[in-house]
């Protein structure tokens, strides 16, 4: 059973019945009384004690543990914090007169403050235009890259002015894949698969595995001979990284660019995965990275048509929460009950009823349930 840890209070009374056992005819609860200060003193040391070895003993097994000793327990099954990473793979056009050169290293601005650099010299055709390659700058703490994704059409702006080159440029080509540090609760879901699941040299579970390893994945499924005998198709999603386009991947689907059997090669986030997966998978397998397809999903819901905007609000974030939860690229059925449930704990929703769909919610391979217009009637 539980170890019953004293209360603070239980703490204060235990030390004062001791010290008025230990000094007959004294009164240690008088309030300014040396006794009383004295064991009120002790009582908030022991206290202390006591919570030190509570955060002690949730150190001393991998699924209560945090920080550094989780980076620890996790190290035994080689899974490591992943760090921030960069975005990349973006491009950016700029017009100005024709010959001239934005050279490499070339500081570029969003209109936030946020910092990119050109990875290579960029000459403006006849055209007019030039399109610069570059990568976010990285955050001098380490702790942060997600904020340097960014989609078509972003203002950029030269750093320092160039000669013959118009200083406001857009983004042609999106930034994808930057991500921030992993966050305890991630690598924490990480190591507990790989203590509960062991490797097996190309299972379902190392693909999904291996998909996780890569900052910024959140969930991942496995399909075995997807596209015929001899390949893998993995789909993968990125729910804070891409959470512009509500976790989607941005890119190809293909496989790694070191893959040199004929093939379609992925490209941004899906190139990614796919490249890390191919320097550990086995060598007869021929990988696809995949992004699920967004199976948006109405609803209708009657009896409740005078709710707050709120209310509404609340709503339609317990079907997201539902989605997420229960959601899978591998094809199956998300129980109706469970959306029921998540919206009947949300107040003010007493006597809803959801005409649409009318039933549970089937799903095919490859696509992903979402959440798509909820109608009130």
């Amino acid at each position: 059973m539980p170890y019953a840890r004293p209360s603070l209070s239980d703490l204060r009374n235990q030390v004062a019945q001791d010290i008025a056992a230990g000094l007959p005819g004294s009164d240690a609860l008088l309030r300014f009384s040396s006794l009383n200060i004295t064991g009120t003193a002790q009582a908030n040391l022991a206290n202390l004690h006591y919570g030190y070895l509570d955060w002690i003993s949730l150190q001393s097994v991998p699924f209560t543990s945090s920080g550094e000793f989780l980076e620890g327990w996790a190290a035994l099954k080689n899974v490591y914090r992943m760090p921030a990473v960069q975005a990349t793979g973006g491009q950016i056009t700029f017009t100005g007169v024709a010959g001239t050169d934005i050279p490499l290293g070339t500081l570029i601005n969003r209109g936030d403050g946020v910092g990119y650099t050109s990875t290579a010299d960029a000459v403006v055709a006849i055209s007019g235009t030039a399109v610069v390659p570059a990568i976010a700058n990285a955050d001098p703490t380490g702790l942060t890259g997600a904020f340097g994704n960014c989609p078509v059409n972003t203002v950029m702006t030269l750093g320092q002015a160039i000669n013959g080159i118009q200083s406001n440029g857009v983004v042609a080509t999106a930034f994808t894949s930057g991500a921030d540090v992993e966050q305890d609760s991630s690598l924490m879901s990480r190591m507990l698969l790989a203590y509960q699941t062991t490797p097996q040299g190309g299972a379902t579970t190392d693909y999904i595995e291996w998909a996780l390893e890569v900052n910024g994945v959140t969930r991942a499924w496995c399909n075995g001979s997807g596209f015929g005998a001899g390949t893998v198709v993995v789909y993968v999603m990125l729910d804070s990284v891409e959470s512009a386009f509500n976790g989607f991947p941005q890119g190809v689907n293909g496989v790694s660019s070191s893959e040199l059997r004929p093939a379609t090669v992925a490209t941004g986030d899906q190139l990614n995965v796919a490249n890390y997966i191919f320097a550990v998978q086995p060598v007869t397998a021929l990988v696809y990275l995949c992004s699920p397809v967004a199976a948006a999903q109405n609803f209708t819901i009657s009896g409740i048509a005078t709710a707050s905007a709120a209310t509404k609000a609340a709503i339609a974030s317990a079907i997201a929460g539902v989605f997420l939860q229960y959601g899978t690229a591998m094809g199956g059925v998300i129980d109706m009950s469970y959306i029921e449930s998540a919206i009947a704990a949300i107040s003010g929703t007493a006597g809803f009823v959801i005409t649409i769909p009318s039933g549970n919610i089937a799903t095919t391979i490859g696509y992903l349930p979402t959440l798509g217009i909820v109608s009130y009637i």
